[in-house]
């Protein structure tokens, strides 16, 4: 999959990409898109890309809360029930992101809905930031909290300064699916035809 980052400069302060992006990708590849939204209006990108082809990804986030008289804080988990009805029926898979300090308990209440859970390992909207220390830890944990609430057929993506040997040691935690950035492909001195071919391997 081609990995893609959404930035509206409101959820995060950086711009990156767009809808307009998308559909120009979609255009000019075959291969499945996996368009990851650090928005506010997840619901508006996915108007205005207008329609997702099966295979392709649509990630958004926990930390969009909508707000809630029935809690202490104000505020609760936004609901996405209808959100991934409208990404499944196109024939894409429907996923949620989880910020570095956001536990995986948050993920209840839209845990019917969702195929994939994206674990950021960089605080969002910051590519090339060194990985949180200890974050790996959390693959493992939101693995077991998965397969305890009955959802083994959730797949774990991580994203942010994902390197080969880092990949390989959270494959065996239970991520199957591994974003090559900065840290995994785009190498200094060493060409996509190297380590494209390393990182697979290093991913089983």
């Amino acid at each position: 999959m081609l990995h893609i980052d959404v930035m509206d400069a409101h959820f995060v302060p950086n711009i990156a990409f767009g809808h307009d992006f998308i559909k120009a990708m979609q255009k000019r590849t075959s291969l499945p898109l996996d368009c990851h939204f650090m928005v506010t209006d997840p619901e508006l990108a996915l108007k205005r890309i207008g329609s997702l082809r099966p295979g392709d990804g649509f990630t958004v986030h926990a930390e969009l809360p909508f707000p809630s008289t029935g809690s202490e804080s104000g505020w609760e988990p936004r609901s996405y029930s209808e959100l991934s009805k409208r990404v499944h029926d196109m024939g894409a898979f429907f996923g949620i992101g989880l910020s570095p300090d956001t536990p995986p308990e948050v993920l209840d209440r839209n845990l019917p809905c969702i195929d994939v859970v994206l674990l950021m390992l960089v605080y969002p909207g910051f590519a090339g930031s060194p990985m949180v220390e200890g974050i790996m830890d959390k693959v493992a944990l939101t693995r077991k909290w998965l397969d305890s609430h009955g959802r083994e057929d959730v797949e774990i993506l991580v994203d942010g300064a994902v390197s080969p040997e880092g990949a390989r040691d959270m494959a065996a935690m239970g991520a199957s699916i591994f974003v090559g950035g900065t840290a995994g492909i785009y190498r200094k001195g060493m060409a996509l035809e190297e380590t494209i071919p390393y990182f697979r391997k290093m991913t089983g």
